[in-house]
This record gives C-alpha cells, structure tokens and sequence, in this order.
C-alpha cells in the first residue's frame, strides 16, 4: 500500500517522515492504552503528516478527515444524504431504505471496517486519484489489511461542542447512528486503532478531552533536524544530494535558525520546518544560491515572512552571506 504522491507541496503521502524516538514512543503508548494521541506543534511543523507515514510503515488502513468551522461531531462517524432522499422521494421510484443514505465515516470505517462496507455509501477503498478535490475526508485502503490510522486534522477549527460529543465515541468506539438506529461497534477483526488528533493550539481544548487523550508537542526544528528532514525529502523527490545541494541543505537551515532565534521574542509566528523545504526546493529549481542576487528575496518570501515586517529583514541582510 504506497499513499505517497507527488502532487501538491503540503505531501503527506507516508513516503518519507523523521520520526523521533519520543514520538515514536507516545504512539505506542496511544495504542497501548487505546487512546487518541493528540499532537500539538506549530504550524508546518509536521503534525499532519505523521499519520500517513505510520501507517504506510505498520501497513495500516489509513483514514483521514480536514476538520472545518462546520465539521459536527457526526461527521467523522456518519452522515445522512437528506437531499439525496428528498430528490428521490419527489421522483417516480421513491425513496429506497434510510441505510441507503449512510455514509461511512473516518471512525467507523476504522472501527467496524466490515459494517462501513454494508452503507450505502461507504467510501473505504478509494484511492488519492479517486478523490474528489471539493472532499476533505481521505479514505485509502488495502484489500485485507488489518488495523486502522486515522487522523482528525486541526481539531480546534471545530466548534468547542465537537470534541466534547466525539468523548463517547471515542471512549467506547461505539455509537448509534441516529437516522437508521444501527448500533455500530467496534469489530473484533478491525485489528489495532491509531487516532492521530492534531491541534495548532488556536483553541483551548475541553479538559475532559485531554483527559482522555495521550498528548505530544512537537519541537521546534534544530539546525540538526532540518538537515535530517531535507536528506529524507530531496530524494524521495528525486533531487540528487550532491556536494551543492547539500551545501545549500545547510546554510538555508542555518538562515531559518537564525531568523528563529532572533524573531523568539516576539509575538509572530516563527518559520517552520515547511517553509524551510519551501524555501530549498525555490532555491534548488531556480538556481538561487548564497551569491545570487536573489538570495535574500527568496528567504523573505519563504521563510521570513511577518519578521520582515518588524525590521529583521534588514537585521538578517547578511544571514546567508
């Protein structure tokens, strides 16, 4: 099962991840205990991709849901096509059973695999080039495979009620679906659950949900783990890391440090982890090196962003010099 794609620059395909030992650890202890790991980080640093990359290397089915300001707390374990039902009530062959107007969510579909299937809609075998770019729920499956990834992304975009009504369902990974009464529980062949919740900390979270979560926070980059995460990148993207690229590896992890360290004192948010592959992958396509006139613009339009606003443009003139 291979979910890596190249398309798009926010990839989280499960190819490559820099995987830390600590991190390593908190899923295990999510699985032991059976609870959500809730990762926290800032943006960019990573959180999203987490999932993917798991559950490619434990050969997991993966599930995925982008929550929104409109996301309800249903949505990740069913939802009813109303208007579907409406618009076949009013044609000449009626509706047909409510079960026919289900569909699958991200939980069930990893709790009761073989109950998601029975839906009139399930939609637990489709593939990235099946998707439809309006969807924000991902479903990719392997015939067989046992064992679930899912990951609820960017929970505190959610109205402060969604976690709070996802405490049950979570906690006993079962629920009744209200349009049909079907009781769903969790299948004794659905083999192990991981459920990934990242949070960019916009929101504070309800306390019994952290309760009941095991909870991360990622680090911030070093200049050690920006050079690690750019020798796992660049070749799964097919860049050759020959003697230049490897140069310009290090000195645009050097200039991100930098402007980090110097940007730490004040309220903006600081370049991540993504714009520092951001600003690699300008640097390698457009041949822009530390002599070329365009270097600093190009650490501007990448990485220093909002700092420059406060004068550390001028500050960081010679970062890359």
């Amino acid at each position: 099962m291979t979910l890596f794609s190249y398309r798009g620059p926010d990839r989280r395909g499960g190819l490559v991840y820099d995987l830390s030992d600590d991190l390593r650890l908190a899923i295990d202890v999510a699985l032991a205990t059976d609870r959500p790991l809730l990762l926290r980080g800032d943006p960019g640093s990573g959180k999203s991709s987490v999932a993917a990359y798991y559950a490619e290397q434990a050969s997991l089915r993966y599930f995925e849901h982008v929550v929104t300001s409109r996301t309800q707390a249903t949505d990740l374990l069913w939802t009813f096509d109303s208007v579907r039902r409406l618009a076949d009530a009013q044609a000449r062959g009626g509706c047909k059973p409510d079960p026919e107007y289900v569909r699958a969510g991200v939980l069930w579909s990893a709790f009761a695999p073989a109950s998601a299937l029975t839906t009139g809609r399930s939609a637990t075998s489709l593939s990235h080039s099946e998707m439809s770019g309006e969807s924000n729920e991902l479903h990719v499956a392997e015939e067989g495979s046992s064992g679930a990834v899912v990951l609820i992304d960017e929970i505190d975009k959610a109205d402060p009620d969604v976690p709070n009504s996802l405490l049950v369902p979570l906690g006993s990974q079962k629920f009744t679906v209200a349009e049909t009464g079907a009781e769903i529980d969790r299948e004794a062949t659905a083999g192990p659950i991981l459920v990934i919740i990242t949070t960019n900390g916009e929101r504070q979270l309800p306390e019994a949900f952290l309760r009941r979560c095991v909870t991360y926070t990622l680090p911030g980059p070093t200049y050690e783990s920006l050079v690690r995460i750019a020798e796992l990148h660049l070749p799964a993207e097919e860049i050759t890391l020959d003697h230049a690229t490897l140069s310009l590896v290090r000195e645009l992890a050097r200039v991100l440090i930098t402007v980090r360290e110097r940007g730490a004192s004040g309220r903006e948010r600081l370049p991540s982890t993504a714009e520092y592959l951001d600003a690699l992958r300008a640097c390698i396509k457009l041949g822009v090196t530390p002599q070329h006139p365009d270097w600093q613009l190009v650490q501007n339009l990448t990485m220093v962003k909002t700092a420059q606003q406060k004068g550390l443009t001028n500050a960081s003139g010679d970062l890359g010099r």
